[in-house]
């Protein structure tokens, strides 16, 4: 890579992850699903990140999202398109965003050359993602391209998202670890989702949760505590370093000036998010 070290992982989880996120946790989002009959928050999620690849059953879903219960799942999917079709929930989806990014940042914003200097940063990126086995990347890939400068940069933050987050599979398999403990050892390291939002959101219960950790003491990944052990630090990083050379591509395209050009304006565009109240205050740390 010609990168500075972790630049690309830094603006991916400052600026750009962050910043397509905002719609998952937004109160127009529910407005605009229910507006389709569909008001089960789960069922929201999963048709939400979904229905880019169509009106697909519980088992696409289960594989191409990795860590999520698959009987949770099979709760909704297929049966929320009999509710509202795949293009219906994406423009639904469309107009979650722009209501979102519009409250939560502000017309000046919305409306300056800043964000559209972003949005055309993030585009450029684009240009460099891969789609051999890049399932969710590659059906987002498909959709147009809006042209409003803050749908265009949250469009282009919804590819890159989803671009390091099939290859984020394919380094978890490598890495030996399944969908809970992928969960369990990241929420150890006091970034992930607390255990009340990975029930919540991906439908485990707390025995669940228990026994992926019983098992990763058993490996040496977790102590007695439940905190990451010297290794169980390794796997991580090596889970992260594994990640982020399958990414590299988009970022590498981008250069290294666009990079932290894009991570500068991104980053300010999710910390005046955050101020607004964007995140649940408890979504993420240890307990």
């Amino acid at each position: 890579m010609t990168l500075p070290p972790l630049a690309a992982r830094h603006c991916w989880h400052t600026a750009i992850n962050p910043l397509h996120s905002t719609v998952y946790f937004s109160p127009d989002t529910v407005k605009e699903f229910a507006g389709l009959g569909i008001t089960d928050p789960l069922a929201v999620n999963l048709a939400h990140r979904s229905a880019a690849m169509g009106a697909v059953g519980a088992g696409t879903v289960t594989a191409t999202f990795y860590n999520y219960r698959h009987d949770h799942i099979a709760r909704h999917l297929p049966a929320v398109w009999d509710t509202a079709t795949p293009e219906q929930v994406l423009a639904a989806r469309l107009r979650a965003a722009d209501a979102t990014l519009r409250r939560l940042l502000g017309d000046e914003v919305i409306e300056s050359p800043e964000l559209a200097e972003a949005a055309d940063l993030a585009i450029r990126a684009t240009e460099g993602c891969t789609r051999h086995a890049r399932t969710l990347y590659s059906a987002h890939a498909d959709l147009p391209v809006p042209q409003e400068p803050h749908l265009r940069l949250w469009h282009a933050t919804t590819l890159l998202r989803e671009h390091r987050g099939d290859g984020h599979l394919a380094a978890l398999l490598i890495a030996g670890l399944d969908p809970l403990e992928a969960l369990v050892s990241h929420t150890a390291t006091g970034k992930g989702m607390t255990p009340k939002w990975l029930k919540a959101i991906r439908g485990w219960q707390q025995s669940d949760l228990d026994a992926a950790a019983d098992r990763l003491r058993a490996r040496g990944i977790l102590d007695a505590d439940g905190e990451l052990t010297e290794q169980g630090r390794a796997v991580r990083e090596s889970l992260e370093a594994d990640t982020d050379r399958l990414d590299a591509a988009p970022y590498e395209h981008l250069g290294a000036q666009g990079l932290a050009r894009l991570a500068e304006l991104g980053g300010g565009f999710v910390m005046r998010a955050m101020k607004a109240g964007a995140f649940p205050a408890d979504l993420r740390g240890k307990a």
